[in-house]
This record gives structure tokens, sequence and C-alpha cells, in this order.
């Protein structure tokens, strides 16, 4: 009376074709997960290496020269993250490559085609011919791309809806304002490699169809309240003074450029009436941090006030690292000149030369943060806006708080160093150039 055995019976044998398909399985089983773990290396390789590039910085810990020769400054504005440089590789290799556009508007590889003979060879209908279908509108369009001469060409702007001389000064400022930045651009600007991160070179600009306007997108430079104006000119309120913050920002009521296929990207770019509007670099980098580290904010206290206390405060205590509030504007700066953040950038806080590239695209309107409400007025008499729109004068938020101008800059500058003022003036170099502002306090 003994439990039962469990395994092969002493002295049972095996027939031998039992022996090789055991064998047969365990090669078949080894190979299986032989290569799903190559797909799996394969996978985590690609994903580490877009991590690494998302990451890569320039160090700005060493102090660029007051003068800086056309080559390197050449570099400095067409030398973009390598990450959005898909349709460059595209084209230099060899092989065919079915592209798709996503929703969001960046470029990702799906498959090789297996060859136009065998796609040819399918039925009508098949999904392979469909995927062949799609490789050839592809292939078309990128064409087209190529043929695009970078930079686009500036047009004159349309004035026959001014009437008067009420805008004529103007109107003045805005044509030396634009002569000033084509010329910039035409010196030590570049349009190589421009298709190579198209889509993200559009992602910060909206569109309004109805007026045909594109509009990029500077924080910190009247950007809630010109959406609120993007919103009123395409019919979806009544006024700019009822619409929300949160309606302005999170609604998603308006549209971007890089959700069009490069057809609609294309035409519009070349058509529409294209503005942005700048601000004094450092101007807007303390408006972004007074705004968004001196006031509670349920986004920008967790992912960026506690990676900063962390790294760039001496003995900070858990109980500021869990919370995140109370970033100083020192370790602020520390975190921004740092080539190893430990949080990316920030669209309130980057460059304008990275957000809407404006030595290749040509904008047709250069507006000012100083001057607001004049240059905002006189582009919507330009795209023929409703009679009675203008532009709200409102603060977006923190009303109450004083408006960052030049004496609110010297404070918080004040406990910098001599060192810390020029990196920063170092890291926005570009945009000091290309939008005429003087030199600041460094």
């Amino acid at each position: 009376m003994g439990g039962k055995s469990c395994g092969i019976h002493k002295g049972a044998k095996m027939q031998p074709s039992e022996i090789v398909m055991n064998l047969r399985q365990v090669f078949l089983s080894v190979l299986m997960f032989g290569v799903a773990g190559l797909l799996l290396f394969m996978y985590l390789q690609a994903w580490i290496e877009e991590q690494h590039t998302e990451l890569r910085t320039t160090n700005y810990f060493q102090p660029a020269p007051r003068t800086i020769s056309r080559e390197k400054l050449q570099q400095k504005i067409i030398n973009q993250d390598s990450k959005h440089q898909v349709l460059g590789e595209l084209k230099q290799n060899n092989e065919s490559f079915i592209i798709t556009k996503t929703f969001s508007g960046s470029l990702s590889e799906v498959s090789h085609l297996k060859g136009d003979a065998q796609a040819l060879s399918e039925p009508i209908g098949s999904p392979n011919n469909k995927l062949y279908e799609q490789h050839r509108v592809t292939k078309s369009l990128f064409k087209k791309l190529n043929q695009i001469t970078w930079p686009l060409d500036s047009r004159p702007l349309n004035k026959s809806l001014i009437k008067g001389d009420k805008w004529k000064k103007t109107d003045a400022t805005q044509e030396t304002r634009r002569a000033f930045l084509q010329d910039f651009c035409k010196k030590y600007g570049n349009g190589n490699h421009a298709q190579s991160h198209l889509f993200h070179m559009v992602s910060r600009i909206y569109v309004e169809d109805r007026h045909k306007i594109l509009y990029c997108e500077v924080p910190k430079a009247g950007c809630s309240n010109w959406k609120r104006i993007l919103m009123v000119l395409n019919g979806l309120a009544s006024s700019a003074y009822n619409i929300t913050h949160n309606a302005v920002h999170y609604g998603k009521h308006l549209k971007k450029l890089d959700s069009f296929d490069l057809k609609g990207i294309y035409n519009r770019l070349n058509t529409y009436t294209k503005a942005v509007f700048v601000r004094d670099p450092m101007e807007r980098l303390v408006s972004a941090f007074r705004d968004k580290f001196e006031h509670p904010n349920s986004y920008y206290h967790p992912v960026f006030g506690k990676a900063i206390i962390k790294k760039y405060r001496a003995n900070a205590c858990e109980k500021e690292i869990n919370n995140g509030s109370g970033v100083k504007f020192k370790e602020f700066i520390h975190y921004l000149l740092d080539s190893h953040r430990p949080v990316g950038m920030d669209i309130h806080w980057e460059r304008v030369s990275k957000l809407c590239y404006p030595c290749l695209i040509n904008y047709d309107f250069v507006g000012k943060f100083e001057t607001l409400e004049e240059d905002a007025n006189y582009f919507l008499q330009l795209i023929g806006a409703p009679r009675g729109l203008t532009f709200p004068n409102f603060k977006d938020r923190h009303s109450s708080d004083e408006r960052t101008n030049a004496d609110v800059v010297r404070q918080y500058l004040k406990d910098l160093s001599n060192m810390e003022r020029q990196l920063i003036y170092d890291f926005y170099y570009l945009d000091y150039l290309m939008f005429n502002y003087t030199t600041p306090f460094v």
C-alpha cells in the first residue's frame, strides 16, 4: 500500500520515434525562446536609444564666446534632435518602406515591402495590394517633399484691407522685423535637411482655416489669448472674454498643423498667413518660473519640482523632495543649464528657435509681446477678422500678480552670479539674435 509513482515505470523503454519527437520539441522550444529573446533585445535597444537621444542636450556650462562663427551659428540653427530625422534616414535607404502617419503626426516605419511583383500578383482588395497602394501614394508625397525649397519663400503681406494711416507706424515696424529676421536667416540659416524633421517643425503651429491663419504657439508670449482669438475666428465662441483657461489649453478645440497629411501641411504652409509672437527671452524665462513654481501646480511641482530639489538643493529633506514645491530660481537655472537634466525640457522655457523654426518657416508676421495689443490688432485687420474683434488684454492666470517686466527680472537675476547670467544668455543666444533683442543684464 504505497503512493502511486508519477515517473516512468522502472524498466519501461522509450521507442526511437519518441526520442526523436522529444528532441524536435526541445529544439523548437529553444528556437522559439531564442527568437523571442532576440526580438525583445532589439525592442529594448531601440527604446533605450530613443530615450538617450531624447535627453541628449548641449553642455551649456561651457560659456559660449560673445562672437560666434557663421558655421557654428548655422549648425545651431539646423542641428535638431536626431529622433526627428526619420525622413532623412528613409531618403538614404534604398529599400522600400511603408510609412504611416499617426494622429500625432509622427512618422513610423511599419514594414518592408515584399516586392512590387509579389504585391501586384495579390488579388484586388487584398491587404498586400492595399499596402502597395499606400506605399505608392507615400512615395509620391515624399517626392514632392524633396522638391520643396527650404526655407519656404516669404510672401508680402496682403494689406488690401488696411484703410487710412492708423497702422502706418505699426506696419513700418512689422516690415523692419521681417526684414531683419530674413537677413539673419539668409546669412546664418540653412534649409538643408528640413524635411528630416518636418512634422516636429510644425507641431506647435495652430491652424485656423476660415481666415487661413497659421499661428506658432510660444508659451508666455500671449499664447492663451491668441488661442482664444483663434477659437472666436473659427466660430467656436462669440467672445474671447467668455473662454476659460481650461477650455483654451485642455479643450482640444483647435487643430495643429501636424494633424494633417503631407499635402495638407504643404498647402497651408505655402498659402496661409503665418504668424509668430515672441518675447524677450529673459522675461519669458522668469515669467514661466513664476507661473509654474510660485503657485500651486499639480503637474510642475511633482514632475519638475521634485527632480530639481532632489538634484540641486544641498541637504534637501525628505519632505521637500516629496512635496516638490518651493523651487528657488537659482535651482531652476541650474536645471536649465545642466546637460544632464533629471527631467526633460518644457515648451514654456524652450527656445523659440526650436519651437517655431523661424529660419525654415518664413513667418509673414512677427509680433512681440512688448507691443502685443498693437501688433495683434493690426494682424486681425490684415486677415479680415470680424469688425469689433480685438485682442483681449487681461492676464490669463494669477491676475493679482505684477506682470513680469524688466524690473521684475532684475530682482530675480540679482541672486545669480555673473557666470550664471552669461550662461542663460548663451542658452537663448539665437532667440536674442533672430528677433533683435538687446543683451540682458549679464
